[in-house]
């Protein structure tokens, strides 16, 4: 695993970078209960390589499509439901209805659930599944690192709301190598409960502690610890919005004080740091070039691996434009009109962020696009998928170097948060393999 740690960072360090400066957590620390967990049954739904997906922000419309046409019961249908032509209220009601008929099955009592993700034999991430307690950010125990759009909030709300679900974990790191660390390794050495090679690469698996006496030993291990935030930023905000609404409406305490997450070791299985590039559908690739001068060297390439590569090799803020004939590497941004632009409450390194510069240079200010989610699309990890999303839109693509990880730790130990979609931490868990009802008894 050391060598899909930027930076040079083994796990050790990596912990220690995350952990070492973060500040004591309060009030005891993580917390992560079993719950009853909600399963697809392969026999009725189908393959779970076929009706489970990558998270929701990773799937697109047009996947959403391919994904349907392969059966009516893809995780599809319950998480994105608008893209299936449905409402949340339907999404809800099908959530239901499969529960009825056998598609999806209740665990009879509460577990934590073991998942494990790996490729041609090896193991990139092991980690337990749980009901996350949900703290204040001052309380320093769920760290967040980044800032999130209110629209996705908004939506991801309307949508838990209606299903009375968690339909996908969201993902944490945390400083473990204790006991819960020894009961992951044990439970993975055992049967699963079921595993699948999906077309992500990936084998899935997973497996379901339901011993109380496991649970009270991974409770005691992580009382006093803290978590970051990798993946799952909007849902985690979404899941504190809801107990906020059921608090306000004088519900008390319930199972809106807690949200599905995946817990990983980050001394065990640190997280591989990805960019996050974006695609602005309504800009023209050339217009966007020709703006772009005003504060860049630009330099136009031939063939678009070269200008990867050349993006790799920059120094400082550097973003490759794409999506017409030819690719564009966009450098050295003016001083001026950085020093012009980019909000001065920020420390020197927050300002110094490709992601930063991007946002306000680029979009905010030469490009003039309104920082949205939907006038900006994004794709992890994958350059290309970037640059071919834009040429089917007729607009435009950029692509960016990951974030260093010593930046953003730094960043957030400061008291900052990087901008918006600045991370993709991964490998991220699958969505469908476990699901989580908020009405469901013995979920305590």
């Amino acid at each position: 695993m050391d060598d899909d740690l930027p930076s040079g960072l083994g796990p050790e360090q990596f912990s220690a970078r995350i952990f070492g400066s973060a500040g004591p957590a309060t009030d005891g620390g993580l917390e992560l209960a079993p719950f009853r967990g909600v399963r697809f049954v392969p026999e009725v739904a189908g393959d779970l390589a076929a009706v489970t997906t990558p998270p929701y922000d990773l799937v697109d419309d047009a996947e959403v499509g391919r994904l349907l046409s392969g059966g009516g019961h893809n995780i599809v249908r319950l998480n994105m439901p608008r893209a299936a032509g449905e409402s949340y209220r339907e999404a809800g009601e099908t959530l239901r209805r499969w529960l009825a008929e056998g598609v999806l099955t209740t665990d009879p009592d509460p577990a934590l659930y073991v998942y494990e993700a790996a490729k041609d034999g090896t193991v990139l991430q092991r980690g337990l599944i749980g009901a996350l307690g949900l703290r204040a950010e001052a309380d320093r125990v769920v760290l967040p690192h980044e800032n999130v759009f209110p629209g996705p909030v908004r939506d991801r709300l309307a949508l838990m709301a209606a299903a009375r679900a968690n339909l996908e974990p969201i993902f944490l790191v945390y400083e473990g190598g204790g006991d819960a660390a020894r009961i992951v390794d044990d439970a993975a050495r055992e049967e699963p409960l079921l595993g699948f090679r999906a077309d992500d690469g990936l084998t899935h698996r997973l497996w379901r502690i339901a011993d109380p006496a496991l649970h009270a030993r991974v409770s005691a291990d992580l009382r006093g610890k803290q978590a970051l935030i990798a993946d799952g930023h909007h849902r985690y905000a979404t899941y504190r919005a809801l107990q906020a609404r059921h608090h306000a409406a004088g519900d008390g305490p319930g199972p809106w004080d807690r949200g599905l997450a995946l817990l990983v070791d980050s001394t065990r299985f640190p997280p591989h740091l990805g960019a996050i590039h974006r695609v602005l559908p309504g800009l023209a690739p050339g217009d966007a070039v020709e703006r772009a001068r005003k504060a860049f060297t630009v330099t136009e390439f031939g063939d678009e691996n070269a200008a990867v590569r050349a993006l790799g090799d920059a120094r400082g803020p550097a973003f490759l434009v794409g999506g017409g004939e030819k690719p564009y590497l966009l450098t050295s941004p003016d001083s001026a009109a950085l020093a012009r632009v980019m909000p001065s409450e920020h420390s020197a390194r927050w300002r110094c962020l490709d992601t930063a510069v991007l946002d306000h240079l680029l979009i905010g200010d030469l490009w003039n696009v309104p920082e949205n989610e939907n006038a900006i699309e994004v794709v992890h990890d994958d350059p290309s998928a970037a640059l071919d999303r834009a040429r089917r839109a007729g607009g435009t693509a950029v692509v960016l170097n990951p974030l260093k990880v010593e930046d953003v730790l730094a960043v957030a130990n400061g008291g900052e948060r990087v901008p918006r979609k600045s991370t993709s931490f991964g490998p991220k868990p699958r969505t469908g393999l476990v699901l989580r009802l908020l009405d469901l008894e013995g979920d305590r």
